[in-house]
């Protein structure tokens, strides 16, 4: 009988819990109004529970109700925050952009969009465990910075980033903090009023919600923080995210952070627990293997690891019952190494050979115990 396939690559995306499911049904049929319209019963609805969905995202992440502004997802609230900063900033003479060399590319792309436009973009380095270095940090901000960009923790290592310590040191010059939050939330507790972040972002389908919603926390209010939209139209999330919400999503936002809220710590142990099966299983098997990032400071569900002698490629190809991620990129149709694995000290051809195991709330130890045996058969087989 044919094995079925293992899915370890939930920091690529989550599959839709079927209890989110369930939350987004009655909106498509029985709930169904526009909650830009408060004149009859169903946009009344709509705007309602909008609303509680709001109360539950913003609860996850330490936030008031008030600081949440719905968006398609994380690249969006990239853009919007970084973006928006910018085009709003009170003192001109502000000119500079201080960001990470492992962001996402939905952070790399606007700051790069913004350097052509003629900001000072400046790209802080991190050590070979993927950490943004404090004192790289303390030298590039100053008070000609606006913004500092930096991630919770790495999509592609796991790593998680000192952002308290950056947002403290960028406070001390009156520059303004953003974070990419899309990776940490769900998986470790986040609370930005402790990160000290002025805003975070975050995606749904990162947390076993629905893809094309997430959202941009913007400390304090968005009435009164001064962003340019991205977007415009409508009048819709403060006027800084035009167009007709999309509330069947933003209900089943509202619910993956509310079963996020319920059982974060005991999820987050038990993903531990299985990434470290997984690792020693493979390490047993190959110990030459190498496991890539902080292995203190990182994600509890996220391992990259890198195999002597095989390209990553191949060593899917190889083994189709498992599905990772690897360590390259596909950009303008041409495939190159991965930013992150290259900022961090590894070669190209190192980081060509690196594959990413993340593991999630519906992956079992069985389900390990087959992967590990599987890719460890699959490599031999490539020597």
């Amino acid at each position: 009988m044919k094995q079925a396939a293992v899915y370890l690559d939930y920091n690529a995306t989550t599959p839709c819990d079927s209890r989110v499911l369930e939350a987004m049904l009655p909106f498509f049929r029985e709930i169904y109004g526009n909650p830009a319209n408060g004149l009859h019963l169903q946009g009344r609805l709509a705007a309602e529970h909008v609303e509680v969905a709001r109360e539950k995202v913003a609860a996850l992440i330490g936030a008031r109700p008030a600081e949440i502004v719905f968006t398609a997802g994380a690249t969006e609230s990239n853009n919007l925050a970084i973006l928006g900063i910018a085009g709003r900033r009170p003192n001109p003479a502000r000119n500079r952009i201080v960001t990470s060399a492992v962001e996402h590319k939905s952070v790399l792309a606007p700051c790069e969009k913004l350097q052509e436009e003629g900001f000072e973009v400046i790209i802080l380095p991190v050590d070979n465990n993927g950490r943004v270095r404090l004192d790289s940090a303390e030298k590039a901000i100053d008070d000609r910075t606006f913004l500092v960009s930096v991630q919770g923790a790495n999509n592609e290592v796991g790593t998680i980033q000192p952002v308290a310590e950056i947002a403290e040191i960028a406070h001390q010059f009156g520059a303004l903090v953003h974070c990419d939050a899309a990776q940490t939330v769900g998986k470790i507790a986040v609370n930005v009023t402790e990160w000290g972040v002025d805003f975070a972002s975050l995606s749904g389908h990162k947390l076993y919600g629905p893809k094309g919603i997430g959202a941009l926390y913007v400390r304090g209010d968005p009435d009164l923080v001064r962003l340019e939209p991205v977007f415009v139209g409508g009048g819709q999330e403060r006027g800084l995210r035009p167009g007709t919400l999309n509330v069947p999503a933003i209900a089943g936002l509202g619910e993956a952070c509310d079963i996020s809220s319920a059982q974060l710590i005991e999820e987050s142990a038990r993903l531990a627990s299985l990434r470290d099966l997984f690792e020693s299983r493979l390490l047993h098997e190959l110990p030459d293997v190498r496991i890539n990032g902080s292995l203190n400071q990182r994600l509890p569900n996220t391992s990259s690891i890198t195999f002597p002698e095989v390209d990553a490629d191949a060593l899917l190809l190889n083994c189709p019952e498992v599905m990772l991620g690897t360590g390259a990129a596909c950009t303008s149709r041409a495939i190159s190494p991965s930013h992150v694995l290259e900022a961090m000290g590894l070669g190209r051809e190192d980081a060509f050979r690196t594959v990413r195991a993340s593991v999630g709330r519906f992956t079992t130890i069985e389900q390990i115990e087959i992967a590990a045996s599987a890719v460890t058969n699959a490599y031999r087989s490539l020597l």
